[in-house]
């Protein structure tokens, strides 16, 4: 990987350009990304589908996108993060066109696994950004490149308008036209990254699959990938499954039940910034502590009967659980360039793909234990356990490495 040296020696513009340029076209994928969040509550009415149903339908892309992250994360330490990234677009776009003429169910599945594609574009981003920056500012860095998560705030706010106006297949039409666009820009206004620019020089030596994989070894990897399923998996989860609770619960229109869902996205991606900072400032242990308790008490008390809890009362907790789960995310990530500096395609790749099939996985349970329980509020009841589940292990991993740590190891949870 490119030194630190050499990092300070990359020309502030060029850094910069990479990173908001990266982060602009992470929005528009996210927009893509959480396209059926809006127009599968439309499909759903059309089809007749089923609460399950629906969560495989609006999980189906989320799917895609995880399972992919790991490979484009590593074609990405092979061939260049701004080929790589150009390319996952123009698939996605192409899938999410498609989309529109599909009339069955199968056919909608089977286009979602195409869309999924564009939430992909994670694991490129942070093997892109994070070369052009040195340690002590990685964490701000993939902080701003993660609030790209805003794009799901985009469709929930822009899309029901869109269906409403034209259908649900000009929404899927306008989404796959702007990826085309966004494609265009980011390549001809980005630069490759140091890292691969160094791989392609000679300087640095690629490496062999099993090199690729070998940090995949350790535990750590595994349970910093818990706390991406919760601070990122039930992000996406939420984002996708709160219009319809809205509506379920409250008897929103979907309008409405949009904007509300926006509420929650909004905080939950562009914290993530900041989330990012705090981790450079304050440590990214102390960040995740926060998190988890904060998580805690929210879910616990979105876990009482929904008939319990006021509208506005959901919104405010929903707000302030969108706000910490931001903050996770950056604590997050801001722990694999520094334990993992040669390997951040395929240690992001593998935590970014499991929190993907956090935001795939849940909504399809979600669906499941309203269909068995009748309770809406069972969804935070399992958000509950897993953050429980995470703070415990955090904790106790913590403390054995408190006993074993030497001085002036990364600072980490």
């Amino acid at each position: 990987m490119t030194n630190s040296q050499d990092l300070e020696s990359i020309p502030a513009d060029e850094a910069a350009k990479a990173l908001w340029i990266s982060t602009l076209a992470f929005t528009v994928c996210f927009a893509v990304w959480t396209i059926f969040a809006i127009i599968g509550v439309r499909i759903k009415q059309d089809l007749g589908l089923t609460e399950a149903q629906f969560g495989l339908l609006v999980g189906t892309p989320i799917l895609t996108g995880s399972v992919i992250r790991i490979v484009l994360g590593i074609w990405t330490s092979r061939y260049g993060g701004r080929l790589v990234y150009t390319l996952t677009m123009l698939a996605a776009a192409v899938a999410t066109f498609l989309l529109s003429y599909a009339t069955t169910y199968p056919q909608m599945l089977l286009a979602g696994l195409g869309v999924g594609l564009a939430g992909g574009s994670f694991a490129v981003g942070v093997a892109y950004v994070a070369p052009f920056f040195p340690p002590r500012k990685q964490g701000t860095a993939l902080g701003i490149f993660g609030a790209g998560n805003v794009g799901a705030a985009v469709t929930k706010f822009v899309a029901p308008f869109v269906l409403i106006a034209w259908g649900w297949q000009a929404v899927a039409e306008i989404w796959a036209a702007a990826l085309v666009v966004m494609a265009i820009i980011f390549w001809f206004t980005t630069t490759d990254d140091p890292a691969f620019r160094d791989r392609r020089s000679g300087r640095v030596a690629p490496k062999t699959l099993a090199q690729e994989f070998a940090p995949l070894r350790n535990v750590q990897v595994w349970r910093f990938s818990l706390y991406y399923f919760f601070a990122f998996g039930g992000f996406v989860a939420l984002s996708l499954w709160l219009p319809r609770y809205l509506v379920g619960v409250y008897g929103f229109h979907l309008e409405v039940a949009g904007m509300i869902a926006a509420a929650y996205s909004i905080p939950g991606s562009i914290f993530r910034a900041y989330g990012g900072m705090l981790s450079d400032k304050k440590g990214a242990r102390g960040v995740m502590y926060a998190m988890f308790a904060v998580s805690a008490v929210a879910t616990l008390i979105l876990s009482l009967p929904a008939a319990s809890i006021s509208p506005v009362v959901f919104i405010i907790v929903i707000f302030v659980l969108g706000f910490v789960m931001s903050l996770g995310k950056a604590a997050v990530y801001k722990h694999i360039p520094a334990y993992y500096p040669e390997s951040i395609g395929a240690v992001g790749g593998i935590v970014g793909m499991m929190g993907g099939l956090g935001g795939f996985i849940l909504p399809i349970v979600f669906g499941l234990l309203k269909d068995m329980t009748g309770l809406w509020s069972s969804c935070f009841m399992l958000l509950f356990a897993i953050v429980a589940a995470s703070l415990v292990w955090m904790h106790v991993s913590v403390k054995q490495m408190q006993r074993q740590q030497h001085p002036g190891s990364p600072v980490a949870a």
